[in-house]
């Protein structure tokens, strides 16, 4: 019952945010988006403000380095290919590619490892996973109202 109304004032919230911030710039958008986010997460884990105080440099600092991974170094390896240069290249090519791929699934895989276990002693395994719980469910609808706003 209680998170039910937790989430029920917060969701006036994301909605309100999601609505203004198509006239934003996009990095005036990742910032709100990043206070939402705050919010709906602290919120979800009822982080004390002892936790909170520990809690928020630790993520910071893994989503900071997760994002550089997959903007950067991801979304660069698709963007350099395109359909017509895949179909031209080689096997060593393609190879290559799919190396660079793996090894940033790969650091990503270590990222998240790297901060289960640096929060563990900080929030516990059961707000870990409810921490895994509210991220989904804040990209979940953070991509719903996106997706709705493009109908």
């Amino acid at each position: 019952m209680i998170k039910a109304m937790k989430i029920k004032y917060l969701l006036p919230f994301i909605l309100l945010f999601t609505l203004t911030s198509y006239s934003q710039g996009h990095k005036e958008k990742r910032e709100r988006i990043k206070a939402l986010k705050v919010s709906f997460i602290t919120t979800e884990l009822n982080l004390s403000s002892e936790e909170s105080a520990k809690f928020w440099p630790i993520y910071n600092e893994f989503e900071e380095k997760e994002f550089a991974l997959r903007h950067d170094k991801m979304r660069g390896l698709v963007k350099k290919l395109d359909a017509s240069d895949i179909d031209k290249m080689s096997d060593k090519e393609a190879l290559n590619y799919l190396k660079e791929f793996e090894e940033a699934e790969t650091k990503l895989i270590q990222l998240r490892k790297k901060l289960v276990e640096d929060l563990k002693p900080i929030i516990g395994p059961v707000k870990i996973l409810k921490l895994k719980k509210a991220e989904d469910e804040f990209n979940r609808r953070l991509w719903a109202r996106y997706k709705k706003g493009k109908e």
